[in-house]
């Protein structure tokens, strides 16, 4: 019979839960970087509970947190240059902060502005994707036409657990291994597709392993440890960029609430279970104790900190909601480069109808 336990996927951690970890291993990273780090995860976190918050009072619309989820997250996108590409799910926004969208931006997004998904013209982020897997083939796309043009761009697609059992995941990485592709499928995968537990998905021991269907390499990284994310990532980028082809990541994370401001995980997961990874396996903790231990960080620079980041929320979400929200008549502007006679004929009525309410 298969033993599937023979198969060489242990877990790559740096920092345990407590915040140690092998001081020879841990001195490859500079206390800035160290710094920095944090301060991208704190400010994460800040974001999502004021966005959930928001969401509970009518500010803002449907929205997806992914507090605990921020060591998998930031420790990927700060091990990518700027002009790499990343193409995110619902449930990306520190991922896409941390490669410099603005936090406006995210508030027009999660307000349904017309602009939302609009990418500042210097960025290289993919719209939100919202339809499961999907951004798994725009991704393997992009590296292909990346490698075509002789560029040196390297595409990163993150996505749940839930898509692997998606086909366009697997479309994806049979085509990227084919093509040796500089693409790198990072998989977050945080136990649940909604209120489907991850054992319920695949029969496999992890999602790492099955990369190795499509000759490619897969690795199994401890997704709440930032390091070893950073580590993982780096490794898999400089690769990517040397033409060795695509790479899959799965970072083994937890999500600390809802699926969506629509879900309610009570009714498919224990209180305690939740709470235990929440106390014991939060990604902020193990990540301040180092800082602590090496004198960067105390709780008044921690205050100081998060009163500065919600600071940056306020002052974003009172500049988006003083902007023109715009109207379905400018709904058309953005579906094609050069529009076609029909939809141009659709704006048309949607301007004359939109022109007769305003004068009734």
């Amino acid at each position: 019979m298969f033993d599937q336990n023979q198969l060489p996927f242990d877990m790559v951690q740096l920092l345990d839960e407590n915040g140690n970890g092998d001081e020879e291993a841990l001195q490859q990273f500079s206390d800035e970087f160290l710094v920095t780090l944090y301060k991208w995860m704190r400010k994460a976190r800040v974001v999502d509970e004021r966005l959930l918050k928001m969401q509970r009072q009518g500010r803002i619309g449907t929205y997806a947190p992914f507090s605990g989820q921020e060591a998998a997250q930031i420790g990927s996108v700060l091990a990518l240059e700027k002009e790499d590409w990343i193409f995110p799910s619902y449930r990306e926004i520190a991922a896409c902060l941390a490669h410099g969208l603005p936090l406006t931006q995210i508030f027009h997004y999660v307000r349904g502005h017309v602009l939302g998904g609009r990418t500042p013209e210097h960025l290289n982020i993919f719209p939100i994707q919202i339809i499961i897997g999907a951004q798994t083939l725009h991704a393997t796309g992009c590296a292909w036409a990346a490698k075509l043009k002789g560029e040196k761009q390297v595409s990163v697609c993150y996505f749940g657990d839930g898509a692997t059992s998606e086909g366009d995941f697997h479309e994806a990485m049979n085509f990227a291994s084919v093509y040796q592709v500089p693409v790198i499928f990072f998989c977050q995968n945080n136990q649940y597709a909604i209120s489907v537990p991850v054992h319920k998905q695949t029969a496999s021991r992890t999602i790492a392993q099955k990369a190795i269907a499509y000759g490619m390499k897969g690795v199994l990284v401890d997704g709440n440890d930032a390091l070893a994310v950073y580590k993982t990532m780096k490794e898999a980028v400089d690769a990517a960029r040397n033409g060795e082809g695509p790479m899959l990541i799965e970072a083994l994370t937890y999500r600390l609430g809802p699926h969506t401001t629509s879900d309610d995980p009570t009714k498919y997961r224990s209180a305690e279970e939740a709470e235990q990874w929440r106390r014991k396996k939060d990604p902020l903790h193990r990540l301040r104790v180092l800082l602590e231990k090496r004198g960067l960080w105390t709780e008044e620079k921690e205050e100081a900190w998060v009163a500065q980041a919600n600071d940056e929320v306020t002052a974003a979400y009172e500049e988006a909601v003083a902007a023109e929200t715009g109207s379905i008549v400018d709904v058309f502007d953005y579906v094609y480069g050069k529009p076609s006679k029909l939809l141009q004929e659709q704006q048309q009525e949607a301007a004359r109808r939109k022109q007769g309410k305003e004068v009734k």
